[in-house]
């Protein structure tokens, strides 16, 4: 096998296209495509979708690009080593939240101030994407991780309380239960008001409530907001809970139940030999982390 086809491969993914790659390699774009087409060849599998306007990795590629980058990454690594080059964070980091993040939109001028030579791409949504198709380097989540091969760092954690605006539960009343859920307006954080159920952990143990819902939400502001708006009950983490109770928009109710502990973490497609920038953003994130979450509720 001819490592540079497979290097000239990794390439074209990271720049998503056979003249981006060509461009950072100093080689003609008909050599690129041509080196793409043997290493597929040699392989006998298609690793890419071509078409006149877009470029995509096949399944099989998306495995196999996977696998490469890492190698491609140890191979370069290697040489930083053995010529005794010191790290210093360059390039493009591309990262992804929430859409009502407001953290990183403090903490990104702060990190680009100190760093000269980072350049970063910010992705909001409120979806979880595919880190390696999507060419994303550090993903922002919350909850509960689904069990997976990304590698995730814990950035904190908290109770998440049942919430509801004074005027909704003058006019509705306050659940002394869970199972008093089921005749309230509930907040849903997902994208169907059917079916939901929250679990709650309190002097009964665990129970699995039923809801009520007339609005299903994605969005963690949204559901806070449309709470503080007399909409309904709904679950909101501490460190946003602390603020919106401090400030009179909303009340806790259901004092002695909780969700179970919620978390926020940063996720990567694999930890081995991150570039400097993307190792440097990481550990900013976290340290400002540390000093921007409030200190915890009684």
């Amino acid at each position: 096998m001819d490592l540079n086809q497979v290097l000239i491969f990794v390439e074209v993914v990271k720049a998503g296209s056979f003249t981006g790659a060509a461009r950072a390699l100093k080689l003609p774009k008909t050599t690129v495509s041509r080196k793409v087409a043997a290493l597929e060849a040699a392989l006998g599998i298609r690793l890419l979708n071509r078409t006149t306007r877009s470029l995509s990795l096949t399944d099989a590629g998306r495995r196999y690009e996977a696998v490469c980058r890492d190698a491609v990454a140890s191979i370069e690594a290697a040489s930083r080593d053995a010529a005794g080059e010191q790290e210093v964070p360059t390039g493009t980091v591309r990262i992804s939240a929430p859409v009502d993040d407001h953290f990183l939109a403090e903490a990104v001028p702060e990190f680009l101030a100190r760093h000269h030579g980072v350049a970063v791409e910010v992705v909001l949504t409120d979806e979880h994407l595919d880190l390696i198709a999507e060419r994303i380097d550090i993903a922002l989540r919350g909850g509960r991780l689904a069990d997976s091969s990304l590698v995730a760092r814990h950035l904190a954690s908290g109770p998440i309380f049942v919430c509801a605006s004074p005027d909704y539960l003058a006019a509705a009343g306050r659940p002394a239960h869970p199972d008093d859920l089921r005749h309230h307006s509930c907040i849903v954080h997902g994208r169907s008001v059917d079916g939901g159920s929250w679990v709650l952990e309190g002097p009964d143990g665990t129970v699995h409530a039923q809801l009520a819902s007339r609005l299903a939400v994605n969005s963690m502001m949204f559901a806070v907001r449309a709470a503080a708006a007399g909409q309904g009950l709904a679950l909101i983490p501490e460190s946003i809970a602390a603020g919106e109770i401090a400030k009179g928009r909303l009340e806790r109710v259901l004092l002695d139940w909780r969700a179970p502990t919620g978390g926020l973490f940063l996720v990567y497609p694999s930890n081995r030999h991150q570039p400097a920038a993307v190792r440097a953003l990481a550990d900013f994130i976290a340290g400002k982390m540390a000093e921007f979450m409030p200190p915890r509720a009684a």
